[in-house]
């Protein structure tokens, strides 16, 4: 897996001129989530970057909260990995550059992965292919101005996850478009967990076990 540099705030002098492209530092993404730290630490409170970049906010978020669940569940595996997947369910982004999503998605997974196999000796794959189908619905390439996928012209959708006695996840897809309106950068749903003010899912999902998320077709679009 590539690593990515973390310091670096443009790519190239092209890409700022198409598309302003500057990724924001460290430390201005520390002290722009510090002014919201209680929901950094949140486990589920969700967050949206709608120009994510390669996930300079996104990788900090997952890391403030990895280490909340670290703080309350690091003594039981089974319990780390549920809020652990709990956690990277209520992280999204959107960009309107491909690359750069694909950074993202990369870049969040690493993490996870990282966190996971440091923390225990016997890493189940169940779980990394749950964080990767996380990271596929909720990380996606777009445009957060109109909407869509700046080739296709679908309209952007994003998945809601939302737990169900413990072990089990709820997924509803909503499209973007009706998630702005009462929305700001880091929140996509309300403080109950539900789409705020939107329309019906376009679509709605079985219950599915937190670690078989991605198994089969059944739970791709």
């Amino acid at each position: 897996m590539e690593i990515l540099d973390e310091t670096k705030q443009v790519k190239s002098r092209k890409r700022v001129v198409d598309h302003g492209e500057v990724f924001t530092n460290e430390r201005e993404v520390n002290a722009m989530l510090d002014m919201v730290k209680h929901e950094t630490e949140r486990i589920d409170s969700r967050f949206l970057e709608p120009a994510c970049g390669n996930g300079n906010f996104l990788a900090e978020v997952l890391r403030r909260k990895l280490k909340v669940v670290d703080n309350r569940y690091s003594k039981s595996q089974v319990e780390w990995e549920r809020y652990s997947v709990v956690a990277v369910s209520s992280i999204y982004g959107v960009d309107i550059l491909e690359d750069n999503a694909q950074e993202c998605r990369d870049r969040l997974l690493g993490i996870y992965t990282n966190w996971y196999t440091k923390l225990f000796k016997r890493v189940k794959n169940e779980c990394i292919r749950s964080v990767r189908f996380l990271l596929s619905r909720n990380i996606l390439w777009g445009d957060a101005l109109d909407f869509t996928n700046p080739v296709t012209k679908q309209p952007i959708i994003f998945s809601e996850w939302s737990t169900v006695n413990g072990s089990l996840l709820k997924r509803r897809d909503y499209m973007f478009k009706f998630l702005v309106e009462k929305t700001h950068q880091f929140s996509l749903f309300n403080d109950e967990g539900n789409p705020a003010a939107i329309d019906e899912p376009v679509k709605d999902f079985p219950l599915v076990h937190f670690l078989k998320l991605g198994e089969d077709d059944t739970n791709e679009l």
